[in-house]
């Protein structure tokens, strides 16, 4: 099974790509992650994209493709994979399809952006130990502490209100497209998101089977 799950920043994506990796036995192929690696391991691919990070540039199409290119070579890919974070425009759709690297289904995760603000503006992290939590789906036991370790808790600058709303002017605008352009090749899922994550999962592997 070849998946890309799409949805808003905020839609729990990270969250259902792990609950699926254990339930399909497939890797998510976090594009992050693997740029990190592959600069760091000094892959052909990754001393290009260093290159252009320590320019402060953004990292180009092609490069990122080619270093998906050669994580999707891997032996733990042989069964499937989940993309994550890849890809986010349109123009890095073509350039996945253009390397031959094509996919069973795409699920969009359907949440609307007032949900989203909501439950953005209630995440908090422990400054110590990173331990995440929600003021109201998942609170610590005693406020602003961490239960894990006693850290403090705080809220990140990607959930500050302003930076959320600009983060989903930019889904909408670059990314959202993504589900026309995967509609017409009869590959997009959408899934409502629902009232537990449980639920949501269960909504996935339904629409997986369908």
């Amino acid at each position: 099974m070849k998946l890309i799950l799409l949805g808003a920043p905020g839609a729990g994506k990270g969250t259902q790509a792990e609950i699926l990796c254990d339930r399909l036995r497939i890797p998510t192929i976090s594009t992050g992650n693997i740029l990190r690696a592959a600069v760091k391991n000094g892959t052909p691919t990754g001393l290009k994209a260093k290159a252009f990070m320590d320019a402060g540039q953004l990292v180009p199409d092609e490069v990122i493709i080619g270093i998906i290119s050669e994580r999707l070579q891997e032996d733990d890919c042989k069964n499937g994979y989940i993309l994550d974070g890849v890809p986010r425009t349109i123009a890095q759709a073509e350039a996945l399809e253009k390397a031959g690297i094509l996919f069973d289904a795409v699920v969009s995760i359907e949440i609307s952006d007032e949900t989203i603000m909501e439950r953005m503006a209630g995440r908090r992290v422990c400054e110590s130990c990173g331990a995440s939590y929600h003021v109201v789906a998942v609170p610590p036991k005693q406020e602003g502490v961490c239960d894990r370790c006693g850290g403090k808790l705080i809220r990140r600058k990607d959930d500050a209100p302003e930076t959320v709303k600009s983060r989903l002017d930019v889904y909408h605008q670059e990314t959202e497209p993504l589900k026309a352009f995967y509609a017409k090749r009869n590959l997009l899922k959408t899934v409502e998101n629902q009232s537990t994550v449980e639920a949501t999962t269960a909504a996935i592997l339904k629409v997986l089977e369908a």
